[in-house]
């Protein structure tokens, strides 16, 4: 009978098991990744996410360019 137990300890009930995947179970995120590309024409951009639903305006952020090593205008570009 202790062995018994211990197997029953080690596993727990499908119940459990089933009520902790529904408590884990995420939906999908609605962000988009997004290129912000150098308005400098070096061709440097860098990436990040954005969420279309909060902010449907196109980015526009000044970052630094190493290439022509200044903050320059990068403005949001489609990833192809």
């Amino acid at each position: 009978q202790d062995t018994n137990r211990t197997q029953q300890q080690r596993h727990p009930s499908a119940s459990s098991m089933q009520a902790t995947r529904i408590l884990l179970a995420r939906g999908k995120g609605k962000t988009i990744p997004i290129k912000l590309l150098s308005s400098a024409g070096t061709g440097f951009f860098y990436t990040t996410r954005k969420n279309p639903m909060k902010n449907p305006d196109k980015i526009a952020y000044v970052k630094f360019d190493p290439v022509v090593r200044r903050r320059v205008l990068f403005t949001e570009h489609k990833i192809k």
